[in-house]
C-alpha cells in the first residue's frame, strides 16, 4: 500500500517509481526515515525530507494528522483510495502542444491529465499548473510540445493504498492530485482534492442525519 513521489522531469520513457515496474524503490509511506537517504537516485523523495525544506507545509501535515497521531497504526481507520478514486481518466502523448493539452481539458471538462509517452506513464498535470506554467513563459508557449518541459512532480499509490494516508502526502508535498496504479503499471484513476472534499461533505451530511 506505499505512496510514492515521481521528481520533476521531462516525459521522455515512464516517469513511473520502479515499485510499479516491479522493481525496488524508497518508500515514502510513513513520515520517519526508515533508510539512509540515498542522493544517487531520484526514483522516489522521502516525506520527511520534503517537510524539513518547508515549514509551512509540516505545519499543514501536524494539522492534518493530528488525530491519527495518537491513534496505534493498527486502530487507525481504513478507507482504501479505490474507494474515493475516479476512474475517469484523460491523456494526451508527450508530443502534444500546451494548447492541445488545454483543449482536451476543456472539451471534457476536467483539471487534470495523464501524459503518456507512448504506452508509459510519464506524468500528470493539472489546469492550474499548466495555466501558471504559460504565465511564466513568452506569449507563443502555447505551441510548446509538452516533451520539451520539465513536468511537476506527481503522486503515485496502488488502488489499496490507504486514503488518509494518501491525503497527508498531498499535504506534505503540496499537490492536489495523485495518480492511482493498478498491478499492471497502467494509469486506473485519479485521487483529487475535490474527492476528499466531497468524502467530508458527505460524512458531514450522514452525522447530521443521525
Amino acid at each position: 500500500m506505499s505512496i510514492f513521489v515521481s521528481e520533476p522531469g521531462r516525459p521522455v520513457g515512464t516517469r513511473l517509481p520502479e515499485a510499479f515496474r516491479a522493481r525496488r524503490v524508497g518508500d515514502v509511506t510513513e513520515l520517519t526515515e526508515t533508510e539512509t537517504i540515498n542522493t544517487g537516485r531520484s526514483e522516489a523523495t522521502d516525506a520527511e525530507f520534503q517537510l524539513a525544506a518547508n515549514a509551512g507545509r509540516h505545519r499543514a501535515l501536524e494539522e492534518y494528522g493530528a488525530t491519527a497521531a495518537g491513534e496505534r497504526r493498527e486502530e487507525r481507520p481504513y478507507l482504501p483510495v479505490s474507494r474515493i478514486a475516479s476512474s475517469t481518466l484523460y491523456s494526451v502523448q508527450a508530443s502534444a502542444t500546451i494548447a492541445e493539452a488545454l483543449s482536451v481539458m476543456d472539451e471534457h471538462q476536467v483539471h487534470h491529465l495523464v501524459i503518456m509517452s507512448s504506452d508509459n506513464v510519464a506524468g500528470l498535470v493539472d489546469l492550474r499548473w499548466l495555466l501558471g506554467w504559460l504565465h511564466d513563459h513568452e506569449a507563443n508557449a502555447m505551441s510548446e510540445s509538452l516533451q520539451h518541459i520539465e513536468l511537476p512532480a506527481f503522486l503515485t499509490a496502488s488502488p489499496e493504498t490507504d486514503a488518509h494516508q494518501l491525503a497527508r502526502l498531498m499535504l506534505a508535498h503540496q499537490l492536489n492530485a495523485a495518480l492511482v496504479i493498478d498491478t499492471k503499471g497502467k494509469a486506473a484513476g485519479v485521487v483529487t482534492s475535490t474527492d476528499y472534499l466531497r468524502l467530508y461533505a458527505n460524512s458531514g451530511r450522514h452525522e447530521g442525519t443521525v
